[in-house]
């Protein structure tokens, strides 16, 4: 009777896994047509000498060492690995410390929000334009105010460093609200006993937040990290719309020196391999934090 009870206990556990399997077929279904095969595809072209009207010939690691020799491609990929570093962190360092502001305001907190939030509402493109419009050399009204503040010029229209600093601090100026709303959300979680516990041992406020909040929220930050720099790697907007890459290619980032190979060059497989080597960069950087992740994971379970 008892194994009776057990098979028939054992059926509908059997059938249910089969239920959730075909509710989550078309999912996977959809990600395999939309991810799967499209970067299957891009690794096969990445090793094809491919272009408009000509069938695709395979060529092996050609594209690769193509990269390699091409001193525009160290240049883009140094230009990204330093700006998305600065993006990152500046990003993390700006929205946790106006999260730990917007958390201890009393009144009118809806408010304060509403305007952290707001540069997330416009489109890249329209706030790309509207920073280069105030940063005009000749008559911007940001240039205007730093020349009377007595602040050094920043010179983005012919210096590249500048104008990748200008680059980076519009991605911050866009982005941040995301990493805000991320930290703000893990710092209302806190839960307030374990602050009052640290406040009745003799820990200030500093300490409590370095000691107490921040290793509570740390996976929070670890997950605004990991997605930081997968969208900051792809950064394309605010430099093309303020440089094109140049003065003679100095200002490119990965993402635009692919777009020149595709669009400009017509040169397909060069393009693909220079779009394997980013999604490498994205693995190689997410990877610690995903360790860590799963780590933090592992001992609260």
């Amino acid at each position: 009777m008892i194994a009776a009870t057990d098979r028939k206990a054992s059926y509908r556990s059997d059938n249910r896994h089969g239920a959730y399997v075909l509710l989550l077929l078309p999912a996977v279904l959809l990600l395999l047509g939309f991810l799967a095969v499209p970067a299957v595809y891009i690794f096969w072209l990445s090793f094809q000498k491919s272009t408009f009207g000509v069938d695709p010939e395979f060529v092996g690691l050609a594209n690769y060492w193509g990269l390699i020799a091409d001193r525009a491609f160290w240049r883009a990929s140094w230009n990204t690995i330093v700006v998305v570093n600065a993006i990152v962190y500046a990003e993390l360092a700006l929205g946790l410390g106006v999260a730990v502001l917007v958390r201890g305001i009393r009144s009118g907190r809806k408010i304060v929000i509403a305007a952290i939030l707001l540069p997330y509402i416009i489109t890249e493109s329209s706030g790309i334009v509207m920073w280069r419009f105030m940063m005009e050399p000749e008559f911007g009204l940001l240039t205007r105010l730093i020349d009377r503040s007595g602040l050094p010029p920043l010179p983005w229209d012919f210096e590249p460093w500048a104008a990748l600093t200008l680059s980076g601090t519009i991605a911050i100026w866009h982005h941040m609200p995301f990493t805000f709303l991320i930290l703000y959300a893990a710092l209302l979680a806190v839960p307030k006993d374990t602050l009052e516990a640290a406040s009745i041992d003799g820990a200030g406020r500093w300490q409590s937040f370095w000691r107490v909040e921040v290793p509570i929220i740390m996976p929070a930050i670890l997950v605004a990290i990991l997605f930081r720099y997968i969208f900051a790697i792809r950064l394309f907007g605010e430099v093309w719309l303020l440089t094109r890459g140049g003065p003679a290619r100095l200002t490119e980032v990965l993402a635009i020196y692919l777009y020149r190979e595709t669009f400009q060059y017509r040169n397909f497989g060069s393009a693909s391999a220079a779009g394997v080597c980013m999604l490498l960069l994205s693995l190689a950087v997410a990877t610690p934090y995903l360790i860590r992740m799963a780590r933090e994971v592992r001992r609260d379970a």
